[in-house]
């Protein structure tokens, strides 16, 4: 008896090369993460990059035009990362004072992330930093602004235009914590107009001197 075989209509093979052109793509980008990570970018070659992938040199710059390119899509992944803990945090039944900060140090690069960011942060990267600020206060925002307007409707926070509130928070804070520099009076004049932008009562993020001081947030 014959059987009959249906072939693959020529949308479900694209659809298919689609999924596995993604996939080795995510495999590189995760290698160069790595990488980037173990020896530094400046240390890592595209050369080394194909190496540890075990692929063609060809295959590579099929998926990214340069090394600066490749930079780019691994901070692309970082900020997909934070974002997918932001959410979580944003789900999560915690108090809101500890859901907002938790949720500004979800947006933030791990620890051992920080040789990574500090490329993008360099002077002769200032037009991708720029970019993927730009993208990063994008997702923040709604993220944030949630959590400030649950904080309203249970009487934590207390204000108005709340989006630029948040967006004004944002750029503190990457203004005074990404250089690691900040001194402990700083840190108290930041609770103190983050209390003052929402419309909290005094000491309702104090905690965080002590996440900040402590090394957390670091």
């Amino acid at each position: 008896m014959l059987y009959y075989i249906e072939k693959p209509t020529d949308s479900r093979e694209k659809e298919y090369s689609m999924k596995k052109g993604e996939q080795r793509k995510q495999e590189l980008l995760k290698i160069a993460y790595r990488m980037f990570i173990e020896k530094g970018y400046d240390n890592t070659s595209i050369d080394e990059i194909i190496a540890e992938a075990g692929i063609a040199k060809g295959t590579y710059y099929y998926y990214f035009q340069s090394k600066e390119d490749t930079l780019e899509a691994v901070i692309d992944m970082m900020i997909n990362e934070e974002v997918a803990k932001a959410k979580e945090v944003v789900a999560s039944p915690m108090p809101i004072p500890q859901k907002l900060a938790a949720v500004i140090y979800s947006l933030r690069p791990g620890q051992e992330e920080q040789n990574i960011a500090k490329v993008v942060e360099s002077n002769e990267n200032i037009i991708l930093h720029d970019k993927l600020n730009k993208r990063l206060i994008a997702e923040a925002v709604p993220l944030l602004s949630s959590v400030v307007r649950e904080g309203i409707e249970t009487g934590v926070f207390n204000c108005e235009q709340i989006e630029e509130r948040v967006k004004m928070i944002l750029i503190i804070c990457s203004g005074l914590f990404d250089e690691d520099d900040f001194t402990e009076n700083e840190v108290t004049a930041f609770i103190d107009v983050t209390e003052k932008i929402f419309g909290a009562q005094p000491g309702t993020m104090s905690f965080v001197s002590g996440l900040i001081l402590g090394g957390i947030a670091r």
